[in-house]
């Protein structure tokens, strides 16, 4: 079961400026590899969410696949250790990311072009497999898009990334 919101590491700070701690994974199958969004939104993410206080980032992700995806995923390697500086919603946010390798369990749905999965999570996210390729991952609208740069040739070892998404100003 899901522990409060208000242990979720997120905090906010005046004027408008977000830190955050997100665990991602990415799930592959038949050349594709999973991706979400918030309805609501224009683009596509790699399924995760919000760590918790006192959740090390692989309980996080298995903690949120079983929230959104139903399912039980075993985390593999981490690929990525990010930190991400973007803005989002009126917001300049810093985010701590982990991304790690998943496996999808085999009955998890699959299709390589249709919706597979929709939940509503605070807001509905829908899930979908696509080509795990930079081309589909440029023309999706993926942050962060160095990913789709590396998608079909991931690090063998843990890669530190620094990844500033358009001009921000977090320290005034």
């Amino acid at each position: 079961m899901s522990k409060p919101q208000d242990l979720r590491i997120r905090m906010k700070f005046k004027p408008k400026r977000l830190f955050q701690m997100r665990i991602a994974g990415l799930g592959f199958r038949d050349g594709h590899v999973l991706v979400h969004r918030a309805v609501h939104e224009a683009f596509w993410t790699f399924p995760g969410g919000r760590a918790e206080m006192g959740e090390t980032s692989e309980e996080t992700l298995k903690r949120e696949m079983m929230e959104e995806l139903g399912v039980d995923v075993s985390v593999g390697r981490l690929l990525w250790t990010v930190e991400n500086f973007f803005h989002y919603e009126g917001w300049n946010c810093h985010e701590l990311g982990f991304f790690y390798l998943m496996d999808v369990p085999p009955h998890f749905p699959f299709h390589p072009t249709d919706i597979v999965h929709r939940v509503q999570d605070g807001h509905e996210l829908e899930f979908k497999w696509v080509p795990a390729t930079t081309a589909a991952l440029r023309a999706l609208d993926i942050p962060p898009y160095f990913i789709a740069e590396e998608i079909e040739s991931l690090p063998t070892t843990v890669r530190h990334v620094v990844w500033h998404d358009g001009d921000l100003d977090l320290k005034s």
